[in-house]
């Protein structure tokens, strides 16, 4: 084998596994550590079990299906033997392990479950967390999972994490006592050509003018970076009518088949060159044979979660500079390259040096479901690299609860339990699981509700791309006549899944249309959709609106039930998979997720209660009828919806409460770490009842809201610990130097500022600060007149700046003032010099 540049550090770094608990690794790309590294590891325990010693399994894990992929067939190839022997593979639906397997590489969850199913982790050694700069949730859970283990179980336990371009000292930080190896590789010479493309919409014209050019002046094969498998397809349209017949266009995203992906990855046949299109899926563990171009559009694609909604947003985003960097070292592999940049270095240098961790924009469901298994109520209980948002962690736990799988104290229920033996997401167990019970409660034996989850299941966990109908029903029919891209897969997925829920496996795959929806509504009771009657417009059950396109046969169905749904940049949540319903057979299936209630509501004109019995589902209507004379003791309860309905401008707001929810809403973005309540207006409204309804008792009319006490209804919604805490740490006034107290102004979404006399901050060095430190104030210096003189939060460099031309004219227009040389070390004063 080839000597590679993490061959001059494997003897360090051998000896210091052997003695350390932990290791951190930082190699650059083409190093080695993906490949070389574990033949070495495997290769040193062979020598020292021919010696006598013991040696567990080794488990690596990869953020990536493609990367684990082709690492253990490099890896097994080496050894002159077939994955699934020394080296085995174990991804989402294919597991290829034997009792001779000594090194395993895993990806999607796998080394998650393995801590969770036995956390002594019997017969395993070592965890290794490749590319671990990816920052994958399951990467992140998994380590945090292991440190614990580790710490309690396991103390002969070795963690060694590596990447390329990981943020070591946030790394060293997490693991304090690990060593640190650093290999410093080697890579060809790499030019760089920075081409700014000003216009969004000329990316790909560019790019393709830019890879023409390539072509004609240089050789080699060019690995072109797009945000998105659109993109990809669209430029290899453009670029087919264009190139020469010696050039192959290989598209390289995760949806591709295997045999797909491996055609982008393999060297160009004899005489031919390669034109590969992928996405970030390309940046880490993979060696795509024959590049030495890159043009690199400096763009992604990623989902941002948002929990208030339950809804991702697709957004496009720049790359980090380690991803830049990541992406330029593929022309540098195997000989001299060249790199083209469609951004300039100018904006490459104020892009983060690293990329968001996925556990601070995802939806953490798993990961709450996990933390629940796992026995720990409280996520800080573990040590995380970026520790898992609140917020979003909580509202996870709501939907789990709805989902039936937690109870009232976050504690995982027995479908909670079954569900962690399905391998799956949490709603698509909760789908089979629902499947399993239709079936039982059907009195012919019919496996038919299983059949039809298992393969709506495998279609929901990898979507099919390019569907043009985003009815799951017809998708559903081409899977079972095979028609479907990938159809076997498919249904080699909905085999395990049967599997799970210990139906044969020569169980014949047969769809039926009547189970589709109530299937689909066990695992998306929230995305329960009603047609709002116009345009394709429809709202959730779980409050939120969504739409389809107006010319969408799908748009005419009364009830749906939603699955795939994102955001989109026009701001409306589009739907791309669904299927149609009707509200009587999900109540004579599903009848937990209806509910009859009473709605109190005051009616303005006529000035009296008026009351409706609503059968709901979530937060859709589906019928109203008229009640009887409501109780007028219910007065308070009906007010509220008429608050609820005509906004939180009808309370009566002052300056003390204005200034009280403000500061909450700043605190809530300058310190998360308060763990301060969402305190928006979406959100107060929605949490009225909890927080408002309480104040409002003996208050039966709308003028009477007047006596409302707003200022304690608001301080209660923050909790009374938390409400002096806001003001200690972001107070109403502040104290200067001469003793005299200002107010604060605060604005959401601005630093806060503080007006004062200038005299009256002289002996100050520096800009005051508040938020436990972390926020300046900006202060707005006057005059002796009350007029603005400067406005800076920079206290210290305003005295040794400007303030010598303030100086110079303020002596001459208010001369009995003291306007001294050195402000910074004066004392401050509210008098002339009459008095001082």
């Amino acid at each position: 084998m080839s000597q590679l540049p993490i061959d001059t550090v494997l003897p360090d770094l051998l000896t210091t596994l052997a003695i350390s608990p932990q290791l951190i690794l930082k190699a650059p790309p083409g190093a080695g550590k993906s490949t070389r590294l574990p033949l070495e590891l495997l290769a040193s325990r062979s020598k020292a079990i021919r010696g006598g010693a013991r040696f567990g399994r080794i488990i690596m894990l990869e953020p990536r299906r493609l990367a684990a992929r082709n690492i253990a067939n490099y890896l097994s190839k080496q050894l002159g033997e077939r994955v699934g022997e020394t080296v085995g593979l174990r991804v989402r639906g294919e597991s290829k392990v034997s009792k001779a397997t000594q090194l395993e590489i895993v990806t999607e969850g796998v080394m998650t479950r393995m801590l969770q199913q036995d956390p002594e982790l019997k017969g395993i050694d070592l965890l290794i967390f490749d590319e671990f700069h990816e920052r994958s949730i399951h990467a992140d859970t998994a380590l945090a999972l292991a440190l614990e283990v580790q710490e309690a179980l396991r103390d002969d336990l070795k963690l060694l994490v590596m990447s390329a371009t990981l943020d070591a000292d946030a790394l060293k930080g997490l693991l304090p006592d690990a060593g640190y190896i650093e290999s410093y590789g080697r890579c060809f010479p790499v030019e760089y050509r920075y081409k700014s493309v000003s216009d969004h919409y000329q990316l790909l014209e560019s790019c393709c003018r830019e890879t023409l050019q390539l072509l004609d002046a240089e050789s080699g094969s060019i690995l072109i970076f797009l945000p998105g498998a659109g993109e990809i397809k669209r430029l290899a349209g453009m670029l087919t009518e264009r190139v020469a017949d010696n050039v192959l266009i290989s598209p390289l995203f995760g949806q591709l088949s295997n045999e797909q992906q491996q055609q982008a990855i393999m060297p160009a046949p004899k005489g031919q060159r390669k034109v590969v299109l992928a996405t970030n899926i390309a940046e880490t563990s993979l060696t795509i044979e024959g590049i030495r171009l890159v043009v690199d559009c400096g763009l992604k694609r990623i989902a941002l979660w948002d929990p208030k909604t339950g809804i991702s947003r697709l957004e496009q985003v720049r790359i980090a500079q380690s991803s830049a960097e990541q992406r330029a070292g593929r022309a540098g592999r195997l000989e001299p390259g060249i790199c083209v940049r469609l951004y300039s270095e100018e904006q490459l240098s104020r892009q983060p040096m690293t990329p968001q961790p996925e556990i601070l924009r995802a939806d953490l469901t798993s990961l709450a479901m996990e933390l629940a298994q796992w026995g720990c109520n409280d996520a800080s209980e573990l040590r995380w690299s970026d520790m898992p948002p609140q917020p979003a962690l909580l509202q996870s736990r709501r939907l789990l609860q709805q989902l039936g799988i937690m109870d009232q104290r976050f504690q995982l229920t027995d479908v909670g339990k079954q569900t962690q033996t399905m391998g799956t997401d949490p709603r698509h167990a909760v789908m089979l699981i629902a499947a399993q019970q239709f079936d039982a409660n059907h009195t012919s034996g019919s496996t038919l509700a299983m059949t039809t989850a298992a393969l709506l299941v495998a279609l929901l966990e990898d979507p099919p791309r390019g569907m043009n109908s985003p009815d799951l029903h017809f998708q559903l029919n081409l899977l079972e006549s095979g028609k479907l891209p990938r159809a076997r897969q498919y249904q080699l997925r909905a085999k395990q899944h049967l599997a799970k829920l210990n139906q044969s496996a020569s169980l014949s795959l047969s769809i039926s249309a009547e189970w589709i929806a109530p299937i689909m509504a066990a695992g998306y009771p929230d995305r329960i959709a009603l047609s709002r009657g116009t345009d394709g417009r429809y709202q959730l059950s779980n409050g939120q609106g969504v739409m389809l396109p107006a010319d969408e046969p799908m748009a005419n169905e009364a009830m749906l039930v939603v699955a795939d749904v994102v955001k989109t940049r026009q701001g409306d949540s589009r739907v791309f998979s669904c299927v149609a319903t009707d509200s009587n057979r999900l109540q004579e299936l599903l009848p937990h997720l209806f509910s009859e209630r009473e709605w109190l509501d005051w009616d303005d004109k006529k000035g009296r209660l008026t009351a409706e019995k609503h059968l709901c589902c979530g937060k859709l209507i589906l019928q109203r009828s008229v009640m009887d004379t409501p109780d007028p003791a219910k007065a308070s309860e009906a007010l509220l919806n008429a608050i609820m309905r005509k906004g939180l401008s009808v309370l009566p707001w002052n300056e003390k409460t204005s200034n009280l929810l403000t500061r909450a809403r700043c605190a809530h973005e300058w310190l998360p770490d308060l763990g301060l309540p969402e305190m928006d207006d979406e959100t107060l409204l929605a949490d009225a009842e909890q927080w408002l309804l309480p104040f409002m008792t003996g208050i039966t009319t709308l003028k009477s809201i007047a006596r409302l006490d707003l200022k304690a209804a608001l301080e209660a919604r923050l909790g009374w610990e938390q409400a002096k805490t806001l003001d200690v740490v972001l107070p109403t006034h502040f104290q200067v130097p001469t003793g005299s107290r200002y107010p604060i102004r605060y604005q959401v979404g601005h630093k806060p500022a503080l007006a004062v006399r200038m005299q009256e901050m002289f002996g100050e060095k520096t800009s005051p600060q508040i938020a436990n430190g972390r926020v300046p104030l900006v202060l707005e210096l006057l005059s002796p007149a009350q007029r603005p003189l400067q406005i800076t939060q920079d206290l210290a460099a305003f005295w040794q700046g400007s303030y010598r031309d303030v100086q110079k004219e303020m002596k001459g227009r208010y001369p009995k003032h003291v306007w001294p040389d050195d402000p910074a070390n004066h004392l401050p004063t509210r008098r002339t010099k009459k008095y001082m």
